[in-house]
């Protein structure tokens, strides 16, 4: 599909609710069990579909071993177990806010990585997508701002952020391969690197309660933020670069508070007009902006 635009509208949706239900099970599923689970479910439900293309693709794998071991590190299992260890002991309100600084990772990492600097309109709409989640977040009151406290987990959130910030940046190098043998053997391969700190988490007497609602969670996390989310972004990301891709990091919290007017019975306001439409009119800017390169 050739659409970026819709592709990185959809990815931070599904990763929206990743966030809420992720908050909502994290007493009953510790974190590297729901990483593992997630991953492990996400690989077995592509892999039927994508093993032919694994087969072609294998000579390629073998070749970049060492950026497809990067990317399942930094993207899959490095990012997610550390949001869901943050989501722990934070609010998913803190998370969602966390979510904004994407694009500042992602400019930072395409600057160390690759040398390629925002351009104005870049920058311009990152600070106007930024100020649009913003007024949503304080619903209107820049003072509610002040009001939030950063713990541990907000902390290991944000490394979480900058750690996917490296993948964001490191997905336009990935290889030639299907993008269905891609996310098989990411979330296959990141699923193996994850069971050392799931067997700690195991060691600590730390274990997962299943019911039913955590079930469908679970479904919901291996289907739509892992196989979908990851297949629209790395396409996005390959169709219009890192740097033009990365203000749709703030639609995650857009959508967020959408999902808490829907499923929670908030009420909407005034204030969320006025960010959607800060938020929309900084994602176009940036998203229409053109990337350089530095000549240093």
């Amino acid at each position: 599909m050739d659409k970026p635009y819709l592709l990185l509208s959809l990815a931070p949706l599904f990763w929206a609710g990743n966030i809420v239900l992720g908050r909502f099970i994290a007493a009953d599923f510790p974190p590297m069990a729901l990483s593992v689970l997630r991953w492990g479910c996400a690989c077995l439900i592509v892999l039927p579909f994508a093993w032919p293309h694994l087969r072609a693709d294998w000579p390629v794998i073998r070749k970049h071993l060492p950026l497809l071991t990067l990317l399942s590190l930094t993207g899959l299992a490095g990012y997610n177990a550390i949001a869901y260890l943050g989501l722990q002991s934070t609010q998913a309100l803190n998370a969602l806010l966390i979510q904004s600084s994407g694009p500042l990772f992602v400019a930072l990492w395409s600057l160390v990585l690759l040398g390629i600097r925002l351009t104005w309109p870049q920058t311009i709409g990152i600070c106007i997508s930024l100020l649009g989640v913003l007024t949503i977040l304080s619903r209107g009151h820049p003072e509610t701002l002040a009001a939030i406290h950063l713990n541990k987990g907000d902390l290991l959130v944000t490394l979480g952020m900058a750690v996917f910030g490296i993948y964001s940046v490191l997905a336009v190098k990935r290889p030639a391969m299907h993008p269905l043998a891609f996310v098989a053997f990411a979330s296959g391969y990141g699923t193996v690197l994850l069971i050392p700190a799931l067997i700690v988490e195991i060691l600590h007497g730390h274990h997962p309660a299943l019911s039913v609602d955590n079930a469908l969670t679970l479904a919901y996390v291996a289907i739509f933020p892992s196989i979908l989310s990851y297949l629209f972004f790395n396409r996005g990301v390959e169709l219009i670069g890192a740097n033009r891709a990365a203000p749709f990091f703030h639609l995650i919290p857009v959508f967020g508070s959408v999902m808490a007017i829907v499923f929670l019975g908030e009420r909407p306001q005034l204030f969320h007009v006025a960010g959607y439409a800060l938020v929309l009119a900084g994602v176009v800017i940036a998203a229409r902006g053109s990337t350089r390169r530095t000549t240093a």
